[in-house]
C-alpha cells in the first residue's frame, strides 16, 4: 500500500489508470518499449490496432481479426468499403520472446496464400510483419525481393505445412501459380521503434504509457480587473452581499467601499483562480475529464448542503464552502494536486455555471 493506493501483490505491476498518479511518483516508470515487450499476444494485437490508423489517412476502417480461425489476418486496414473483398493491408502480429525469423514468417506467408485460394479474402495489397524484435536476417531476406521469392517457392515445393498439404491438387497448383505471379515487395517488416514513433501520434499513447505529470505551477492570482469568465459567480456574490448588507453592498462599486464585503470578494476570487489554475493544469497534463470529475464530486456533496434552509444566501454560500473541504474526491491522476483552496474555487466554478445558486427567489 502506497499513498492510499493498493498496487496489488506485485509491486512492479501498475494499478488501473485512475489510480496511477500516486503510483507513478513512488515507482520507476518502465519505458514504453519494455511495456510492449510485457504484452501477451492479444494485448499486442490491440496495441497494433491502435497505431495502424496513424500509418495513413487513407484507411476506411481498421479491424482486428486475430484469434482462432483468423486465416492469417491479425489486423486489417481497409482502403475501400469492401473490407477483405476490396483493397486492404494485412498487419501480421508476432509477439515472441525472441526475434521474428524467416522460419516463423514463411508459414504465415503460406497461410495467407492458402486463404486467398480458399476464397477467404482477396490478396492484400501489402503484408506487414509486426513484432517487438525483427531478426536482422529476416529484414535482409525481405529487402531482397527476388531472393526471398525464390527461397519461398523452393520451400513451397517440399513443405509439410498442413496449410499446404491439406489442399487439393488443384488448389495447390492455383497457390503455386499465385505465388509465382506475386510481387514479393508486398512483404515488409516494422520494428518496435517505428511502432512506438507512430503510436505516439495517436490519442491512445497517453493512456497506454502514462508518465508522471509535471509539477503543478504556482497558484494563479486574480487580475485586478474582473474577467468576462467571472461574470456569473461574481453576480451571485454581489446579490448575496446585497441581501445581507442591503444598499451598503448591493453593487460592485459599493462592495469596493464595504470593508467586509470587499475582503470576502477578494478571497473568493483567489479561490476561483486557484481552481482555474487546477483546470488548466488538468487540461495540459492529464487526459480529458479529470477536472470535470472534481467538479462533479464536490457538487454531489455540497448540493445537499445548498438545499438546506438559510435566512440569507450568504449563509448558504458559507456553509457550502465549508462543506467542500470535507468532500472525498474520487482517486484519479489529478486528485493529489487538488489544494484546499481549489475546493472553494470549484464551488464558484459551479456557481458560474448556475449549478449552485446562493440566493433563492426573485431575480438573480
Amino acid at each position: 500500500m502506497s499513498d492510499g493506493v493498493d498496487i496489488g501483490a506485485d509491486d512492479n505491476e501498475p494499478p488501473p489508470l485512475t489510480l496511477i498518479g500516486p503510483w507513478l511518483r513512488t515507482h520507476a516508470v518502465p519505458s514504453p518499449k519494455k511495456i510492449v515487450f510485457s504484452y501477451d499476444p492479444d494485448e499486442f494485437e490491440e496495441f497494433v490496432k491502435e497505431w495502424v490508423p496513424a500509418l495513413t489517412t487513407k484507411y476506411v476502417a481498421v479491424q482486428r481479426h486475430g484469434g482462432s480461425g483468423d486465416h492469417g489476418v491479425d489486423v486489417a486496414g481497409y482502403l475501400t468499403p469492401y473490407g477483405l473483398e476490396g483493397t486492404w493491408h494485412n498487419y501480421q502480429c508476432k509477439h515472441y520472446g525472441e526475434a521474428l525469423t524467416w522460419s516463423k514468417a514463411a508459414p504465415e506467408i503460406r497461410k495467407m496464400f492458402a486463404s486467398v485460394v480458399g476464397g477467404y479474402f482477396t490478396m492484400p495489397q501489402q503484408y506487414v510483419f509486426v513484432a517487438p524484435i525483427i531478426g536482422p536476417r529476416l529484414v535482409r531476406r525481405l529487402s531482397k525481393k527476388t531472393e526471398s521469392k525464390t527461397e519461398f517457392l523452393k520451400e513451397l515445393a517440399f513443405t509439410s505445412d498442413p496449410a499446404i498439404t491439406s489442399l487439393t491438387s488443384e488448389k495447390r497448383r492455383e497457390l503455386q501459380e499465385l505465388a509465382e505471379a506475386t510481387d514479393f515487395s508486398m512483404f515488409t517488416t516494422l520494428d518496435m521503434d517505428d511502432m512506438l514513433s507512430l503510436h505516439r501520434t495517436t490519442p491512445h499513447w497517453a493512456v497506454r504509457f502514462p508518465q508522471p505529470p509535471a509539477p503543478r505551477p504556482q497558484r494563479m492570482l486574480p487580475p485586478d480587473a474582473h474577467a468576462p469568465k467571472e461574470a456569473r459567480y461574481i453576480q451571485q456574490l454581489v446579490r448575496a452581499y446585497g441581501e445581507l448588507w442591503g444598499e451598503q453592498a448591493d453593487t460592485l462599486e459599493r462592495v469596493a467601499e464595504h470593508d467586509e464585503a470587499c475582503d470576502h470578494l477578494r478571497r473568493q476570487r483567489e479561490a476561483f483562480y486557484s481552481a482555474e489554475s487546477l483546470r488548466l493544469f488538468a487540461r495540459d497534463s492529464t487526459s480529458d475529464g479529470h477536472f470535470d470529475a472534481v467538479l462533479d464530486d464536490v457538487h454531489d456533496i455540497v448540493v445537499e448542503v445548498a438545499a438546506g434552509r438559510f435566512e440569507f444566501g450568504y449563509d448558504r454560500m458559507q456553509a457550502v464552502l465549508a462543506a467542500s473541504g470535507n468532500v472525498e474526491l474520487t482517486k484519479t491522476i489529478l486528485t493529489e494536486f487538488v489544494r484546499p483552496l481549489d475546493r472553494k474555487g470549484v464551488c464558484h466554478h459551479l456557481a458560474n455555471a448556475d449549478r449552485l445558486i446562493w440566493c433563492r427567489g426573485g431575480a438573480a
